[in-house]
């Protein structure tokens, strides 16, 4: 199953919301990966542009952007952004497979 990366932030309502009442979302989070037929592999918070990230499984590119539009849609998140993944050995083989096809820059 493709794997995906989440980033996101809260609003400032959010923000002040948890700051009231601490609450872990990895249980919310994990939920709706579950409806959306995948696997939360990690939840986190972070310091920095974004206030959480995420590594899911999911089975396609729809249902990830089912996860973002559903995110997004609550009103408590300012920001999200998917970032499919790729393993090591598909990237190789995307390397080969580009020096195949003999795409020729402009000049």
């Amino acid at each position: 199953m493709p794997q995906y990366l989440f980033q996101g932030s809260y609003t400032a309502a959010a923000w002040a919301s948890l700051s009231r009442k601490p609450q872990n979302r990895t249980k919310v989070v994990q939920a709706v990966v579950k409806k959306l037929g995948g696997e939360l592999e990690g939840f986190w918070l972070t310091l920095g542009e974004h206030d959480f990230v995420g590594l899911v499984r999911l089975p396609n590119p729809v249902n990830a952007a089912a996860l973002s539009i559903a995110a997004m849609a609550g009103g408590a998140i300012a920001s999200f952004k998917t970032t499919a993944l790729m393993s090591v050995p598909d990237g190789l083989k995307a390397m080969g497979l580009a020096g195949r096809i003999g795409y020729q820059p402009p000049k």
